[in-house]
């Protein structure tokens, strides 16, 4: 399939529904997969660290989470993508859309956020089967424990609200335990579905500024972060841009 590289992440050219289809279809086959929803932090800590862009090459598929990486996607003509692939978005619409003889875990946040997910999720799809769910708030020495609860679920779908970067260490040293599905990195989607946090207004969103909306509601969380990355990412695409390496289109393997 199609997949557009920017500042060195390969991003694929895919959309809400394409890529529910794939993980569909994937899941039936043998073995695990993982799919990063990436946002330009993750797209920078990749360009700038290579202990993190080395951590991250267990993911098979990176799907572009916000607008500015399908800004950069779409420049020149290389993708024609109308939207995202926000990670919120797509675990409402994959839950919404599944069927009963696909099984779900849920790993990630807290007890309450676990409980509002799951009821809130079978109201948008009764007939959803919720294999099992685990808290975020567990220790290095719990891991093998989370893993073997997870392989003992026989889940379908492993959603990995963990957040950044903890859900891609986790998914790094655990992948290879994982005996079936999809362990798919969304982050705040485990919050934004389960109500315990806001989301930004879908103005804000189309406009790329999910951001700005964040570090209003999480100031001292997040404004480190951003201020770090979101700089790193505009400086690399313009130093990268500069030696014609910022923005690539490629090749990739699959279909999504």
């Amino acid at each position: 399939m199609r997949a557009v590289e920017v500042l060195g992440t390969p991003l694929r050219v895919t959309a809400y529904e394409a890529l529910s289809d794939f993980c569909h279809e994937r899941v039936r086959s043998a073995g695990v997969f993982a799919v990063d929803f990436t946002n330009s932090h993750i797209v920078a800590m990749r360009r700038r660290r290579a202990d993190f862009r080395e951590l991250t090459s267990c993911f098979d598929y990176f799907v572009p989470d916000g607008m500015p990486l399908v800004w950069c996607m779409n420049w020149g003509g290389k993708a024609q993508m109308s939207d995202r692939v926000y990670g919120p978005m797509f675990m409402r619409e994959c839950l919404r859309r599944t069927r009963p003889e696909f099984r779900h875990f849920f790993l990630g946040g807290s007890e309450e956020c676990l409980e509002r997910l799951e009821s809130r999720a079978k109201r948008l799809n009764p007939g959803l089967t919720v294999a099992g769910a685990c808290g975020g708030y567990f220790s290095a020495e719990e891991e093998s424990k989370v893993a073997a609860q997870i392989n003992e679920a026989t889940p379908d779908f492993i959603w990995v609200g963990l957040g950044t970067p903890k859900q891609q260490q986790w998914i790094s040293r655990w992948k290879s335990q994982i005996q079936r599905g999809a362990l798919l990195a969304v982050g705040y989607a485990f919050d934004v579905n389960a109500g315990t946090k806001p989301d930004a207004p879908l103005w804000m969103q189309r406009r790329g500024l999910g951001w700005a909306f964040r570090l209003a509601s999480e100031p001292k969380r997040l404004a480190r972060r951003y201020l770090c990355y979101n700089s790193l990412f505009l400086f690399y695409l313009l130093w990268d841009g500069l030696r014609g390496r910022a923005i690539r289109r490629t090749t990739a393997e699959g279909v999504l």
